[in-house]
């Protein structure tokens, strides 16, 4: 599966679906309306914290954002319908879905249940590459792990900031605010974990700016993966 196949095309269906128009998704999350209809047509991508901020506030999965239908549970005689198949325990190199953001961040779905309790993914930050294009903090439900495969990935965390190369790792409670950015020369590769997410809901507000939403949990939309 290639990276970003149809995805803005799948967020403008989503926001007219809801009835919401480009000014008042852009509003909701912070960005202008010539960002949004720029990613919904094709002509950029977006960056990791505008992607939190358009999945949480148009509901969607990250399996609707891919073209997939999410796995459920078996019919019952309460719950009649048809059954979809369950997620494999076994997901075969360069099988995972993936997502390619602004400035070459790049995020592939690792193996897990529809019932995990964690969120798993590879996730790849090209040289300058930032989870925050304008650099700002940001913060959601859960336990982060992290662990380098390779390159280096700068961790901002509050006002601390770690740079971290292969076989280092990292844990923090994700409500913290925090920033990844690649400051060098090669390509950093990491698996990353949160855990919690799931159990504790709705996400927080934007670190930087306290506006509710603005940025926002894009692990949120792997509930269904």
């Amino acid at each position: 599966m290639t990276a970003n196949v149809e995805i803005g095309q799948r967020l403008r269906d989503a926001r007219t679906r809801q009835g919401i128009s480009l000014r008042a998704i852009a509003q909701a999350v912070g960005v202008s309306p010539s960002l949004i209809s720029q990613v919904e047509t094709g002509k950029t991508q977006p960056s990791v914290s505008t992607l939190y901020a358009l999945v949480n506030q148009l509901g969607i999965s990250l399996d609707e954002l891919m073209g997939h239908e999410p796995w459920t549970s078996p019919p019952t005689k309460d719950a009649p319908g048809p059954m979809l198949p369950y997620p494999p325990s076994v997901q075969r190199a360069g099988k995972g879905p993936t997502l390619e953001m602004e400035n070459g961040v790049r995020w592939e779905r690792l193996a897990i249940g529809a019932d995990g309790m964690a969120d798993a993914f590879l996730a790849t930050y090209e040289p300058s590459a930032s989870s925050s294009v304008e650099g700002k903090l940001m913060r959601h439900a859960g336990i982060e792990y992290g662990y380098i495969i390779e390159g280096e990935l700068t961790l901002q965390l509050e006002f601390d900031t770690q740079v971290l190369g292969p076989g280092d790792s990292l844990h923090f409670d994700s409500a913290r605010p925090h920033l990844y950015v690649n400051n060098g020369t090669v390509p950093a590769r990491g698996v990353w974990f949160v855990v919690g997410r799931r159990q504790a809901g709705s996400s927080t507000d934007d670190a930087s700016t306290g506006a509710m939403n603005s940025a926002v949990d894009v692990l949120r939309a792997m509930d269904q993966i």
